[in-house]
């Protein structure tokens, strides 16, 4: 017997909206049967709840999902594994360099901040020192 899930079924494994799951069907990353009245009940297959894993894991990536999709959809078809595995490499090589070049931009921002905070710091060491020093308030003698 073929397991099938319930767009419900799926959701809820993966932690998603029943509108997320609608979404990457229109995106054309699912695929579900129709059933029901008017085919309006889903009904997911294996290779469905696969294309969502991986669908997900391409997102945790940080992959578009029309990179996502090119990819999956490579592994549909009955192409080449090694051009499959090139076209892989290439969208993460991609996805790499963009991120690095993120990261790059973060630390340049971050050592800037670094900056700021040491300048802000020793001018208000100079503030505090330059300051004339309180003193304390008279005590008040008891008449007594």
């Amino acid at each position: 017997m073929v397991t099938t899930y319930s767009i419900s079924d799926l959701a809820r494994e993966f932690d998603l909206t029943p509108r997320a799951m609608r979404f990457y069907e229109d995106m054309g990353l699912l695929q579900p049967a129709r059933s029901g009245p008017g085919g309006r009940q889903r009904v997911y297959s294996g290779r469905d709840r696969t294309r969502l894993k991986l669908t997900l894991r391409a997102k945790r990536l940080g992959l578009s999902l029309q990179d996502a999709k090119a990819l999956i959809d490579m592994y549909d078809s009955p192409r080449d594994t090694g051009a499959q595995l090139q076209r892989f490499m290439q969208v993460l090589a991609g996805h790499r360099s963009q991120l690095e070049a993120q990261l790059a931009e973060l630390q340049a921002t971050l050592n800037e901040i670094t900056e700021h905070e040491q300048e802000a710091r020793a001018l208000l060491d100079k503030l505090q020192s330059q300051s004339p020093k309180r003193r304390s308030p008279a005590r008040k003698k008891n008449p007594g």
